[in-house]
């Protein structure tokens, strides 16, 4: 269930925004200044963010080059053109403008979660429990979360992107050179025993198997 904030310092229409939010299954929370938004995006991440511009504290313009990674929705009476242009080209993701018609703005919402799940999607690589982020280099078994070096991430992420093939060791040393260019033909047999005990330590398989003379390759046993 998504969650959503809500950055408007009018109360009817923070709450008619807040209303109509949860009716669609959304979860919501919301802030009436710009500081208080502030404050609420150093505690969690929202999946989208709805602002209003004229508020108190930071405004919305001072307050969008603070928000990261989380798509926003201006919302917001300044239907100038320009004004327009300027916070798209600032990192907004889209501008409704008051007053709004209520649906638009809620399929306005959906059409930027769902290009944000795809997003999402597109970032990760999976192979059986095991699920890598590529934007986070975040690697989890099952859930649990497994710290690997940078080198063992590269031929992790490699292996994935061939599970269930042989990958040659120079394959693997050129694909990874340029994220780990100190990587040789010696020191990979390390990275690989470190990586192989690593994996075995949260789910208890062997993940990566050897094939003589050749290289490595993804695959699951017991």
């Amino acid at each position: 269930m998504p969650d959503i904030l809500i950055i408007e310092d009018n109360k009817s229409i923070s709450s008619m925004l807040d209303e109509a939010l949860q009716k669609e299954g959304y979860k919501v929370k919301k802030a009436f200044s710009g500081t208080e938004a502030l404050f609420i995006l150093l505690q969690s991440k929202p999946d989208l963010i709805l602002l209003d511009l004229m508020l108190p504290g930071l405004s919305g313009e001072e307050l969008l080059p603070h928000i990261k990674d989380i798509p926003v929705i201006v919302v917001s009476a300044k239907a100038d053109i320009l004004d327009k242009i300027g916070l798209l080209l600032k990192g907004a993701a889209d501008y409704i403008t008051k007053p709004f018609d209520m649906d638009e703005l809620l399929a306005r919402v959906a059409v930027q979660l769902r290009s944000r799940a795809k997003a999402a999607a597109s970032s990760m690589l999976y192979y059986h429990d095991i699920a890598l982020n590529t934007d986070t280099h975040i690697v989890t078994i099952g859930g649990r979360e497994v710290r690997l070096t940078r080198t063992e991430y590269a031929i992790l992420k490699l292996l994935m992107q061939n599970s269930e093939q042989v990958v040659a060791k120079l394959t693997i040393l050129e694909r990874i050179n340029s994220d780990t260019p100190d990587c040789t033909e010696d020191s990979l047999k390390i990275h690989i025993h470190n990586l192989r005990k690593k994996l075995r330590a949260v789910s208890s398989k062997e993940y990566i198997s050897a094939v003589w003379g050749i290289g490595f390759m993804l695959c699951e046993k017991y």
